[in-house]
């Protein structure tokens, strides 16, 4: 998909709506009247983008392809933040910081699935290294469907140095998953400040994050497979964190696992 695209329905909306990123055209399939593509061009309108009328063909070729739903906006792609911007932003949080951590997940439909799980679980941002990691793309932002422009990526240039200055300057727990860890997730303690790391999914977490953590959990496996793809496990490990982290006895302060 060329740079500088926004297809499909939700990125659409969600850029208009958010504001994240300034939106030069919007191009629409003049053949469709339902609903949701009504709201998108009401939507760019009340921003003050004029739709344009286009056809199928034409949109098909401008995305090259991608599943445009009928509607492509251009501008330009959200950037991600650097270390100093993680400082900054954890310094503005008024709760306990709850972070994703992703290390070497290079696949861009799988950090787009990560970021939609971690917008929807209420984490306040998503750190990845910068070299031998995927960053925001078209298609990131696409799966992503609005996350992108809601939950900060901050790659970072050394993965294990933030980990442990996020332990030492901020006091957050770092909680790695891996498929031979012999205590369970849902036995670890995951309420104040967190971290959850996840690796690749075929390698898993490199040999020097893994051993920075602070404990190591890995996900029940009761049938034949031996693992999950990364966006799906991270998924189960936000929502489990975001079920202790809701329940009354959730506190600002987390022990050290």
């Amino acid at each position: 998909m060329p740079a500088g695209l926004i297809v499909g329905i939700h990125a659409v909306r969600s850029a208009l709506k958010h504001g994240a990123r300034r939106i030069d055209r919007l191009l629409f399939d003049a053949g469709r009247s339902d609903r949701r593509l009504r709201q998108v061009l009401d939507a760019a309108r009340a921003a003050g983008v004029q739709p344009q009328p286009s056809d199928r063909s034409t949109l098909d070729r401008i995305s090259g392809g991608a599943n445009h739903q009928g509607v492509i906006a251009q501008g330009a792609i959200p950037t991600s933040l650097g270390e100093a911007d993680l400082d900054a932003l954890l310094g503005r949080l008024d709760e306990a910081p709850f972070l994703l951590v992703l290390d070497g997940v290079t696949d861009p439909h799988n950090l787009g699935a990560c970021l939609r799980s971690a917008d929807a679980a209420g984490v306040q941002a998503v750190i990845a290294p910068r070299d031998r990691a995927g960053g925001l793309t078209p298609v990131v932002c696409k799966v992503a469907s609005g996350a992108a422009e809601t939950v900060p990526l901050v790659q970072v240039t050394n993965l294990v140095r933030t980990l442990r200055h996020l332990q030492t300057a901020h006091r957050i727990t770092v909680v790695g998953m891996s498929g031979g860890a012999a205590d369970p997730l849902f036995e670890a303690d995951l309420q104040g400040p967190l971290a959850l790391v996840l690796g690749a999914e075929a390698a898993g977490m490199r040999r020097l994050t893994r051993e920075t953590c602070d404990a190591l959990v890995s996900l029940p496996m009761r049938g034949q497979v031996t693992s999950l793809n990364v966006a799906v496990a991270a998924g189960v490990c936000l929502y489990e964190a975001l079920r202790q982290r809701a329940g009354p006895t959730s506190s600002q302060a987390a022990p050290r696992l």
